[in-house]
């Protein structure tokens, strides 16, 4: 029985994002902005919302062979035109126009995925016992601050394997 794939559903990252859009203008050293919070917010979930469609459907095969056939169908028109500056001038302005809007397509979906891949790790680690909380939120410290922790992260892995390396040798040896 074949599966079928569903869209991603679009989880919202604060649930009251008006209430917080107003603090913020509120708290902001200019006073109010100019749009109302709910305004933005209606922006933002139609572009987001867009996005993913677009996204979802400009990953399956058939919009491949729609821009094949359309890049074929032009190429074949060129005796048609002469091979004029016109017609050229047609796959150019069409290329540069949908790499354009893809550009913000591809940033949105980039943006979306690694906010839920950094969900996920952080539920992971709140949830293991063992771990340290403060990698959950890593995402939010500083360059300085990640260069901290990587070069602290990378002493324990070395320490880690240096241990372990001993224990192979010392179970080796009573092996022998």
């Amino acid at each position: 029985m074949a599966q079928t794939r569903r869209k991603p559903k679009v989880v919202a990252e604060n649930p009251q994002p008006a209430k917080a859009a107003a603090k913020a203008a509120s708290d902001s050293p200019r006073g109010k902005t100019s749009a109302p919070a709910a305004s933005t917010n209606h922006w933002s979930e139609a572009f987001s919302k867009a996005a993913c469609v677009v996204a979802h459907w400009m990953g399956k095969p058939i919009a491949f062979i729609t821009a094949t056939a359309l890049v074929i169908t032009w190429a074949a028109t060129g005796p048609l035109f002469g091979y004029s500056d016109t017609w050229q001038l047609v796959i150019n302005t069409s290329t540069t126009i949908v790499t354009f809007l893809m550009v913000f397509l591809i940033q949105n979906t980039q943006n979306r995925d690694t906010m839920a891949i950094q969900l996920k790790l952080s539920e992971l680690i709140i949830a293991l016992s063992e771990a340290e909380n403060r990698f959950a939120s890593a995402e939010d410290l500083s360059d300085e601050e990640l260069e901290k922790l990587h070069r602290e992260l990378h002493t324990r892995a070395e320490t880690t394997l240096g241990t372990l390396e001993s224990r192979r040798a010392a179970g080796e040896k009573k092996a022998s």
